[in-house]
């Protein structure tokens, strides 16, 4: 049997990537909260608070913390004690 045989004869094994509810209204709020920085960085003026601090808060708070936990969320499974 040659290389390319071997190669094509494993069984692919797909993966697939359990998102619930609760990830789906993670990654909502994750999106919510990237909108709202890119609103506030869009706001005047445009040396103010507002689009110096707020803005980049809430986008790093929603690209880095909120999307991730969104993605990488499981639900504790509940197991019985003997």
């Amino acid at each position: 049997m040659g290389r390319q045989e071997r190669m094509t004869s494993k069984k692919a094994i797909p993966e697939v990537l359990p998102f619930t509810k609760t990830n789906y209204f993670i990654l909502l709020a994750g999106i919510v909260c990237i909108v709202f920085g890119y609103l506030a960085l869009s706001t005047e003026p445009w040396d103010g608070s507002m689009a110096l601090v707020v803005a980049p808060i809430l986008l790093v708070l929603g690209y880095c913390v909120v999307i991730p936990v969104g993605i990488m969320y499981r639900k504790k499974s509940v197991q019985e004690s003997s």
